[in-house]
């Protein structure tokens, strides 16, 4: 089992926000969840402060924030990580953060 690295979800997230600058200034965030019986993303919710969704989804923001999504808890799962199933990414003043969650923290594991 490989060794946990503390920076990686950081690292990922802070070249994301260097990547969609204008994205990333905008205050949002994203509640997600995983898969009971495996480490693979399942469903997100969006909440974002002005209406840019349409340039979340155009500029490949959304794809490349779920493909991480997807990444991150697939290695907490390979590391045996926890908490690693539920979370929110909030963003806002050109930085992204994420915050994991216990399971069934969230709406969407209800």
């Amino acid at each position: 089992m490989p060794n946990f690295d503390q920076n990686f979800e950081a690292t990922r997230l802070a070249m994301l926000s260097k990547q969609h600058p204008d994205i990333v200034k905008v205050s949002g965030e994203v509640v997600f969840c995983a898969e009971d019986d495996e480490d693979r993303l399942s469903g997100t919710s969006w909440t974002l402060e002005d209406d840019i969704f349409d340039q979340v989804t155009e500029s490949g923001f959304k794809l490349h924030l779920l493909e991480l999504l997807d990444n991150f808890i697939e290695y907490r799962g390979q590391c045996n990580e926890l908490p690693k199933k539920e979370g929110i990414v909030r963003f806002g003043g050109g930085t992204l953060n994420i915050e994991w969650l216990p399971n069934g923290t969230t709406q969407l594991s209800k």
